[in-house]
C-alpha cells in the first residue's frame, strides 16, 4: 500500500464563511446546481451531517465515473475545516483503497478567502498513480470550487 499526498491553495474574493457556507455546509444543493452535467445528486444515507455521516454522489452521464460513497470524517464550522473519505464507489477503480480530503478555507487580509485542499490517495497493494492522474483531480477540485464561487458572485444573496 502506498500514499500519495498533494496539496493546493485556490484564492477566491468570496469571504471565508460565505465560501464555507456555500461549498461545505450548502454543497450538496449547490453543487449539483452549479455542475449539473458533473454531478447530480448528493444524498445522506447515514447521519446528520456532521462526522461519521455517509453521503452518497452520484455524477452525471458524461462523467468516466457512475458514483462514490463519503464518509464525513470532521467538520469544524468556527474554523472553516471540513474533511471526508471516499470509502466506496467506482472512482476508488482497482487502483485505490480510499481517498481522503481536508480542507480549510482561510481567510485574507482583503476579505477573500484561498481554500487549502490536501488529498491524501491510498493506494492498493503497490498500485501506480500517474502525474496525469492527479493533476486532472486537481483541476476538478479546483473547478468545483471555482464555479460555487462564480455562483455565488452571480447569485450575491445566495
Amino acid at each position: 500500500m502506498g500514499v500519495i499526498t498533494y496539496d493546493m491553495e485556490i484564492p477566491s474574493t468570496i469571504s471565508a464563511a460565505k465560501m464555507f457556507k456555500a461549498f461545505i455546509l450548502d454543497g450538496d444543493t449547490i453543487i449539483p446546481k452549479v455542475l449539473p452535467h458533473a454531478i447530480t445528486s448528493v444524498e445522506t444515507l447515514e447521519g446528520d451531517g456532521g462526522a461519521g455521516t455517509i453521503k452518497l454522489t452520484k455524477f452525471g452521464e458524461g462523467s468516466v465515473h457512475k458514483f462514490v460513497k463519503q464518509r464525513v470524517d470532521a467538520i469544524d464550522k468556527e474554523n472553516f475545516t471540513y474533511s471526508y473519505t471516499i470509502i466506496e464507489g467506482d472512482a476508488l477503480t482497482d487502483i485505490f483503497e480510499s481517498i481522503s480530503y481536508h480542507i480549510k478555507i482561510v481567510p485574507t487580509p482583503d476579505g477573500g478567502s484561498i481554500c487549502k485542499n490536501r488529498s491524501i490517495y491510498t493506494t492498493k497493494g503497490d498500485a501506480q498513480v500517474s502525474e496525469e492522474e492527479i493533476k486532472t483531480g486537481k483541476d476538478k477540485a479546483s473547478g468545483i470550487f471555482k464555479k460555487v464561487e462564480a455562483y455565488l458572485l452571480a447569485n450575491p444573496d445566495a
